[in-house]
C-alpha cells in the first residue's frame, strides 16, 4: 500500500485525467493511504493477543489479501479510465465491481474476527483494552456505511442503469466538493461517516497513548489512576460513537457537512456538553485505591493480570 500510494502520487502529478469531478488517481491514492493506517493498526492489535493467535493470523491474512485485491481492481480501472465503484456500463465493468463488493465483505468479516478476538483477550491495562475494542467496533460500523452506498440512488434502477449507487445523497456524484477530501458541499456524503468511523481504529488508541504520556508529568498526576484513564477512554469512545452517528444522520438527510442545520448543531452541542461533563466527573472522582504504575498500551497488553489485581477488580 505504501508503494501504491507513491505510484498514485506520481499519477496525480503526471496524469491530468478527471473522472466524476476528481483527478483520476486520487481514489487509489487515498485508498492506499487509508489501508496503510488500517493495516498497521490491525497488525499492532493482533500482536497483543494472548490467545487465538492462529485465528488472528488468518484474520490478518484475509484482510491483507482482500484489501490488496480491491486495490488491484481499483487501480486497473484507473488505468483503463473507467469508474471502479457502482459501474455497470459493461458486463466486464459490472463483474469487476461485483468482485470488489465481495472483497469488501470478506475484509469486513476478517476485521470482525479480529474484534471478537480482542474482546476475548486478557489485557492487563483495561484502558488499553477498551480503547482497542471500542476503536475496532466503531471502525466496523464505519466500514458498514459503505454498504449503503451501493443502494440505487433516485433515478437509478438495477439492470437498466449504467451507474447504480452513489457516495452523495440528494445530489449527483461529481458536483462541487471540499478540497483534499472531495466531500460534497451541496448535499450529503456517505464518505464522511465512512471516514470518521473507520479511523476510530487509530484515534482512540492514540488518545490513550496521549493520556499515558501526560500521566508521566507531575502536573497531570491524576491520570496515573487506571480507573481514571479507563473512564476517560470510555467517555471518549461514547463521544466518538455519537459523533459518528451524527455525521451519518446528517449525510442521510442530504445535508453537507459544512452547512449544518439547527437540528445538527443542537445535537452536536449536546454531544460536546455531555462529553465535557463526563470528562470533568471522571477527573474529579477520588482515585486513592486505583493508582497503578503508568504503562504504555504496548507494555500493558499481553501480560496476565496478577492475582492481587484480580482481587482489586472484583472488589
Amino acid at each position: 500500500m505504501v508503494v501504491l500510494a507513491v505510484v498514485s502520487g506520481v499519477g496525480l502529478v503526471v496524469d491530468d485525467r478527471v473522472l466524476v469531478g476528481s483527478r483520476i488517481w486520487f481514489k487509489p491514492f487515498k485508498f492506499s493511504v487509508s489501508f496503510v493506517a488500517y493495516g498497521l493498526s490491525l497488525a499492532w492489535m493482533l500482536s497483543l493477543l494472548d490467545r487465538g493467535r492462529r485465528a488472528g493470523w488468518w484474520a490478518g491474512t484475509v484482510v491483507a489479501v482482500s484489501s490488496l485485491t480491491e486495490m488491484v481492481l481499483i487501480t486497473g480501472q484507473v488505468v483503463r479510465g473507467r469508474r471502479s465503484h457502482f459501474n455497470h456500463q459493461t458486463p466486464f465493468d459490472e463483474a469487476l465491481f461485483n468482485a470488489m463488493a465481495v472483497t469488501v465483505v470478506v475484509l469486513w468479516l476478517g476485521t470482525l474476527l479480529v474484534a471478537i478476538l480482542l474482546l476475548r483477550a486478557r489485557i492487563a491495562d483495561r484502558a488499553s483494552a477498551w480503547a482497542m475494542r471500542c476503536g475496532i467496533a466503531i471502525a466496523l460500523a464505519g466500514a458498514a456505511v459503505g454498504f449503503l452506498m451501493t443502494q440505487p440512488a433516485p433515478g437509478q434502477q438495477r439492470g437498466s442503469s449504467p451507474i447504480v449507487g452513489a457516495h452523495s445523497v440528494g445530489v449527483p456524484d461529481g458536483g462541487p466538493s471540499m478540497p483534499l477530501t472531495g466531500w460534497s458541499t451541496t448535499g450529503g456524503d456517505l464518505r464522511i461517516p465512512h471516514f470518521v468511523g473507520m479511523h476510530a481504529l487509530q484515534l482512540l488508541p492514540l488518545l490513550l497513548m496521549g493520556l499515558t504520556v501526560l500521566a508521566a508529568r507531575p502536573r497531570f498526576g491524576r491520570l496515573t489512576g487506571e480507573r481514571v484513564r479507563l473512564r476517560l477512554v470510555l467517555i471518549a469512545s461514547a463521544a466518538y460513537a455519537a459523533a459518528f452517528a451524527l455525521v451519518t444522520w446528517q449525510a442521510l438527510r442530504g445535508q453537507p457537512l459544512i452547512h449544518p442545520d439547527g437540528a445538527t448543531l443542537t445535537a452536536a452541542g449536546l454531544i460536546i456538553g455531555a462529553t465535557a461533563a463526563g470528562a470533568y466527573a471522571a477527573l474529579r472522582t477520588p482515585t486513592s485505591r486505583n493508582t497503578s504504575p503508568v504503562q504504555s498500551p504496548v507494555q500493558a497488553a499481553g501480560s496476565p493480570l496478577e492475582e492481587d489485581d484480580n482481587k482489586e477488580l472484583v472488589s
